[in-house]
Formats: C-alpha cells, structure tokens, sequence
C-alpha cells in the first residue's frame, strides 16, 4: 500500500488550528501564532513566507527550517457544458484523486476526497472498482479546498465561490477519521474558510462507530447512502450493511441528530432501474425511516463503465418520490451534474488511474 509523501519536515497543512498552536509552542513561539499562519494560507492563498509582514526574519526561518507546505498538484481540470468543474489531482508519484466543484445560483458545492480509491466495493460506484489505495492526509484533504478556491478566484459576486463543502468525494470519510475531522475543522474556523456547521456535509455509507465519534467531535451535518429499504438488498447494492445492518445504522443516526433537535439527516438513495426504485419499495422505506428527522435525496443512477445497472425511468422516479412525499418525507430529486466528464455521483474516480499514467508518461517524454 502506498503512503503519503513524508520529509522530515511536517506538512503545516496538516494541523487545523489547536494543533497548528500545539506546534508553535512547541518550538518556543506564542500560540497565537497560529492564526496569524492560517489567515494567510487559508483566507489569503499566501504560501510565501516571505510575503507574511507579521512575522520576522528568525519565525520565517524557523518555519522553513521545522516545516513546508505540500499541496495536490493539478494534473488536469475539465469543465462540464454545465459549468461543473472536475480536477484531476496528484497526491504523490502513484497516486490521483478527483474533486468537484457544482456552481448553483445561490451556492457553490466543492467535492471533496478522503481516500485513494475505496475499500467498501459498493456495487453501482466506480470508485469501488478503482480499489483502495490508502488514506488521505489532513493536508491532502483542505489542500483540495485550498487548490479549488485558488482556482476559481473565490470571486464573491459570481457562482464561482466555495459556499458549501461536501466529503462525498472518493472514499468512505469515516474510515480516514483522524485525517478528515481537524479538515473540516479548517474549514469552519473563523480564520480559514468560515463555513458554518451546516455547510459542511459529510457522508458516509453506514459506518456506525464512526458516526458516533462524529456526534462528539464534529458534528457536522450527516448524509447517510442508504440505497435500500431492507437489509436483503442493501447487502447486495452496500457490503458494508453486512456489518453495520439498517437497524443499528438508524439508531446510530437518531443517536446523533438527538443533541441538536433542528438537525435532520439526508438519506440518499440512488434509482436503478427495477432493482430498488418501485412504490413498494418506497412504502418500505417510509416505514423504516419513522420517526426520523430526515430529507430524502434520489439520486438518478449515473453510468458507470462495467456496471450492470440502468438508470430508473423518469416515471419510476416521480412515483417513487410521490410515495414518500404520501408518508411525510421531505424529498428531492437530485438534478445530475456533470455527467459529461465523469463527475457525477458514482462517477468518481472512475478512468484515475489511467489518466495519472497517461500524465506521467507525457512528462517522461518531456524530460528525455
């Protein structure tokens, strides 16, 4: 298994804001230090240590003797017809992640990874067929944030802004825990990316020990791929039910909106055509979501290359969604984007690998 890039210098991206102060008192500087450090690297995009008046000669050197930034590097960025943006990022020399940003009139939704690859074979995700690689660092995981906002110029007055960050990227974001929360943590610190707790989202496919660590630590808002009513078909579409069945998987989910009494989780569940996607089905589903503070996201099945599924019928969907709304359940349709260049849901990461060789390759040429 291949490991993130190490020196013996930290990746200050790394730390979010208590263990950024951790490590300038650990080396004899003031903690508030630390704030001064993520204002400009995060709301300013300042790398240059040079360029940050506020420190003097000696912390400048002390930075660039006791640590570096390390960013994804862009390999290539592809635009949907629909304005969706995909990046293609290298994370080390044997490994690519894919990130996406969905511009909307009144928000702008940045995708991001947690891992290379996915351990959890769900069976309609092209990510599962790419296999699991290894984790993402904390540095990795806001260095997509970091590389997206530089990118698009965060131009407040236009679409191209990141309002609201979603970790339904590449991998299953319960399983990199350690890694993904001081991320998240960034990107709600005041000093950084200032997103409020609802603004940021993560999902996951049912990792229950996860989602309670979660409720304690970050409580970010939940999205929970469901896919099933019953844990027959939901071992088939989402091994890990197999694991972690729907019923200790629900009580996992009342357990954590249970302290915030406003909060509701996102069910999603994506329509295949005559496999999860008729009235009963939905009549099912209902009845195992009572009682519940929830909204219920269909997701239209997008392509995935080897896949044996089909995308449900507009019909199907509409009556699938006219039975939930019968029951009480807030729920919407998810309007597919960037099904042109991949980026869909269940899309990612798809042709990764391949386009990564393809990119070193064309280097190696350059360099003879």
């Amino acid at each position: 298994m291949t490991e993130p890039v190490t020196t013996t210098r930290p990746n200050l991206l790394d730390f979010d804001a208590a263990g950024l102060a951790s490590f300038f008192v650990a080396h004899g500087q003031p903690a508030y230090r630390a704030t001064q450090l993520i204002k400009w690297v995060h709301q300013q995009g300042v790398l240059d240590l040079d360029l940050m008046t506020n420190f003097g000669r000696g912390l400048r050197e002390l930075l660039r003797e006791t640590g570096e930034f390390r960013l994804p590097e862009i390999i290539s960025a592809q635009e949907s017809a629909d304005g969706t943006l995909k990046w293609l990022l290298r994370v080390d020399n044997g490994n690519a992640i894919e990130t996406v940003f969905i511009p909307e009139m009144d928000r702008g939704t940045l995708c991001v990874s947690s891992q290379v690859g996915c351990a959890l074979n769900c069976s309609f995700c092209a990510t599962a067929r790419q296999g699991f690689s290894r984790n993402l660092s904390t540095g990795e995981i806001i260095g997509q944030v970091w590389v997206a906002a530089r990118y698009l110029g965060q131009h407040p007055k236009t679409q191209r802004r990141i309002t609201n960050v979603v970790m339904m990227g590449m991998g299953e974001p319960l399983m990199n825990f350690d890694a993904v929360v001081p991320a998240m943590r960034l990107m709600m610190e005041d000093n950084a990316y200032n997103l409020g707790r609802k603004r940021v989202t993560l999902s996951t496919a049912g990792h229950v020990p996860g989602i309670d660590r979660l409720r304690e630590e970050c409580p970010v808002a939940l999205a929970v791929s469901l896919h099933a009513p019953n844990d027959e078909l939901r071992n088939e579409l989402v091994p890990l039910n197999r694991t972690y069945p729907i019923a200790e998987l629900l009580d996992a989910c009342r357990r954590y909106v249970s302290n915030n009494p406003h909060d509701q989780i996102t069910f999603e569940y994506v329509m295949l055509d005559g496999v999860n996607d008729t009235p009963a089905h939905a009549r099912q589903l209902a009845r195992v979501l009572r009682g519940i503070p929830s909204k219920m996201n269909l997701i239209p099945f997008n392509p995935v290359v080897g896949a044996h599924y089909r995308r449900s019928t507009p019909e199907a969907i509409d009556a699938f969604r006219r039975e939930l709304a019968k029951a009480g359940l807030l729920t919407i349709t998810r309007k597919t984007r960037g099904e042109d260049i991949d980026a869909a849901c269940g899309q990612l990461v798809g042709r990764v690998a391949a386009k990564a060789a393809r990119h070193r390759a064309a280097q190696g040429s350059l360099d003879v």
